[in-house]
């Protein structure tokens, strides 16, 4: 009888055990905020045994709230055990203009962008005046002496203004602004001045165009920031735009090497203006009106793991829809462009590219008739899986670049 009991308080213990951890684990992967559409009540499906404790009388002053509004609602384990109260913010629903179609993006950037070093031959020898500085691959030289740097050609006029003498370089490193004194030395090979320093000052890339607010003008795509190929900063934006392309080839992905889509300027004339180059995409206005689908924009806790599609373009301009699974859906918003990791069922998308390739970065992800989110990246050693980001996530992105347009 003793063993009996001796077990049972060692099964109850470890069920406790399990029990905390499944609350610790709910707790951690609930954000503080949520978007629901005026009317409804929040329901979680990618955690359904998480469910709003409000019932009754409770529930139906919840659902009258108008958009705009906003209401605690407590979250609990199967609607007995209380494990977060979160903040419910009501909104209308969103209908935007779904695209899948490629373009492509040129940017300058707000200053230059270090990305390497040349030893400059002086009288004295060898030497390299930016290191010396201590200059790194990846700082952003926004001015020389005062003197506003928007690229190469101005960092040069600088250099050779300022003669031999010291001169002193505003940069920023890591979000973060700082100042150095930089001596330029003289190349004996011309006599002219030379820091020692590459910079790059603009971009040039194809993605895929997630969506157009035809309310506000304002489209999304990538689902991602654009960086530098050599540094992997994040471009600091100036100014850019999007135009055309077409989709001439593509590669295929193997473990290792994700492949990408090959694709040309189908036109130089610009249908869209760049505005944010932000963690969740590029954005901005377009110029001219756009081609696709009307679809609801889903809220992030209506996404669900199974079944679901993705608009992409392999050939031509034209988006083609494939299917997928949401193998998991992450709701917690510490990496938005991780929230959703997605598998490529489709078998004509695997035989041509062997599933997710470059370039499809912003295909727009659709499951149950509405927009749910836009792939971001590719699992470079399974090119089938790749990760995804919500659509409401890049929504308010573009909502928020609306409202700075507005007080700018």
């Amino acid at each position: 009888m003793r063993k009996f009991f001796r077990r049972a308080a060692a099964l109850s213990m470890v069920a406790g055990i399990a029990f905390l951890a499944l609350v610790g684990y709910t707790f951690s992967r609930l954000p503080d905020t949520f978007l629901v559409a005026q009317g409804q009540t929040l329901t979680i499906a990618p955690m359904p045994w998480v469910r709003a404790a409000e019932r009754g009388a409770a529930a139906m002053q919840a659902a009258a709230v108008p958009a705009g509004g906003s209401y605690n609602t407590t979250l609990t384990l199967w609607g007995v055990i209380p494990v977060k109260t979160v903040r419910t913010v009501v909104v209308d629903r969103r209908v935007v203009t779904v695209c899948g179609s490629p373009f492509g993006v040129k940017m300058f950037s707000n200053g230059a962008l270090v990305v390497g070093f040349s030893d400059i031959r002086s009288a004295a020898g060898y030497c390299n005046p930016a290191r010396e500085a201590g200059l790194e691959m990846g700082d952003w030289i926004l001015s020389v002496n005062g003197v506003r740097i928007t690229g190469n050609d101005d960092l040069r006029k600088a250099i050779q203004a300022g003669g031999p003498d010291p001169c002193t370089v505003v940069y920023n490193r890591d979000g973060a602004q700082a100042i150095t004194t930089l001596t330029p030395v003289t190349d004996v090979s011309d006599g002219s001045y030379r820091a020692g320093v590459w910079v790059r000052d603009s971009s040039a890339g194809v993605g895929t165009l997630t969506f157009v607010d035809n309310t506000t003008g304002m489209f999304a795509g990538l689902g991602h920031s654009i960086s530098d190929v050599d540094t992997g900063e994040s471009i600091a934006l100036r100014s850019g735009e999007i135009v055309p392309v077409e989709i001439i080839g593509y590669e295929a992905g193997h473990i290792g090497d994700p492949g990408q889509l090959k694709g040309r300027f189908a036109s130089q004339i610009a249908v869209g203006t760049v505005l944010g180059n932000d963690a969740t995409g590029v954005y901005g206005t377009v110029r001219t009106l756009l081609t696709g689908r009307d679809m609801t924009v889903a809220q992030a806790q209506e996404v669900e793991e199974g079944p679901a599609r993705i608009m992409t373009t392999i050939e031509g301009s034209e988006p083609q829809f494939y299917d997928v699974e949401i193998e998991q859906v992450t709701l917690s918003r510490q990496d938005p462009n991780r929230n959703l990791v997605l598998r490529v069922t489709d078998p004509e998308l695997l035989a041509a590219t062997g599933g997710i390739v470059q370039g499809m970065s912003g295909s727009p992800i659709l499951q149950n008739g509405r927009l749910v989110g836009a792939v971001t990246h590719v699992l470079v050693n399974d090119p089938t899986r790749g990760y995804g980001i919500f659509a409401e996530t890049m929504l308010e992105t573009a909502d928020s670049l609306v409202e700075e347009q507005k007080s700018a």
